[in-house]
């Protein structure tokens, strides 16, 4: 993701309460929150070496 061209909204005090963002921007922020949900969700599974998944891609014929 570029720079965010953010706008902000103050209260009458000038204290930020909220944000504008080009909805592109925006959309990229929810698809990055929604890969870190499942990076978490994910963190306790098994893992196994990248040598091993190659041999079971090329077992399945993937590769």
């Amino acid at each position: 993701m570029d720079k965010l061209h953010e706008q902000f909204i103050v209260d009458n005090s000038g204290k930020k309460i909220a944000v504008v963002l080009p909805l592109e921007n925006y959309e990229e922020l929810l698809e990055d929150l929604h890969d870190l949900a499942i990076i978490a969700e994910r963190k306790d599974e098994t893992t196994i070496s990248f040598d091993e998944l190659k041999k079971g891609l090329k077992k399945d014929g993937l590769i």
